[in-house]
């Protein structure tokens, strides 16, 4: 017998047509003699092949989870508005499938964050960004913010975050940070609407070990997040180190991808609602 071959859905169930793509996918990955397995409802497995995701860039970050810790190759079929991460459309999908199992793609590796926070034995790992924020919290927090041990600044802000290339064109481009492209080793560091007459966004390396330590002079608290979820709180006094992961994200190509043209295309839609987007 052969090695039994697994891939995971990972599927928006608030869509329809989201739901109607993973139907007709699993049809055709059963069809080729794979298990396919729904992890967001509790079933999984040690390996897979492929994860797919259906739905937008929210439910790709899902999947990536899934993906990293498989060190498997993740593909989302693109049925949100951006799209930067997914790759297919659904009226590609059969063709998409048959050139993923015959192997007709590229991989595009994408770097990490490994986030800690000060007194927790667990990391975490991020794709887009690392934030600390003030949330839900009524006050301005004060972040101590080093690198690699050197002070950079202390910020009066709603938050600062560290982003990854891949999280430069989502919160940390609307909190006034650089677009980094893909490819670029860096992290973007980023204060969040600091209270200050100068913003100062930095480009550090990979290897840099960014410390974002709370004010212990202040009686304040903040909220960490990765990728957009919340993870937990931090005290006055606690610090969240980042730096690059030793792990990277593997994205399924299957054409060149098209950075500055596709940014153009849906910042433009986005900014105009009800503007459909033209297809190159």
């Amino acid at each position: 017998m052969g090695r039994e071959k697994n891939t995971a859905f990972y599927v928006n169930s608030r869509r329809a047509d989201a739901l109607g793509c993973a139907a007709r996918a699993e049809a055709f990955f059963r069809r080729a003699g794979y298990t396919v397995l729904y992890p967001q409802s509790g079933e999984g497995a040690k390996d897979y092949e492929f994860i797919l995701s259906f739905g937008g860039d929210g439910t790709l970050l899902e999947g990536a989870r899934e993906a990293i810790a498989a060190d498997c190759p993740l593909m989302g079929i693109n049925l949100g508005t951006l799209g930067f991460l997914t790759e297919g459309r659904p009226e590609e999908l059969e063709t998409l499938m048959r050139r993923l199992l015959e192997g007709e793609y590229a991989i595009d590796q994408r770097g990490l964050l490994e986030v800690r926070a000060e007194g927790v034995r667990d990391k975490w790992l991020a794709l887009n960004d690392a934030v600390v924020t003030r949330g839900g919290f009524a006050r301005m927090i004060q972040i101590e913010t080093r690198i690699s041990g050197e002070l950079w600044d202390t910020f009066i802000a709603d938050g600062v975050l560290a982003a990854t290339p891949t999280g430069s064109t989502g919160y940390c481009l609307s909190a006034g940070g650089p677009i980094l492209a893909p490819g670029v080793e860096g992290i973007v560091v980023t204060p969040v609407c600091a209270h200050s007459l100068r913003h100062s966004p930095c480009v550090v390396t990979p290897d840099s070990v960014i410390e974002f330590r709370m004010k212990k002079e202040r009686s304040h608290r903040a909220e960490l997040q990765i990728d957009g979820q919340s993870c937990r709180n931090v005290e006055a006094g606690e610090a969240v180190t980042v730096t690059g992961a030793k792990q990277h994200l593997r994205l399924v190509r299957m054409e060149a991808h098209r950075f500055f043209e596709r940014m153009t295309q849906k910042f433009l839609a986005w900014s105009q609602p009800g503007r459909e987007e033209k297809q190159p």
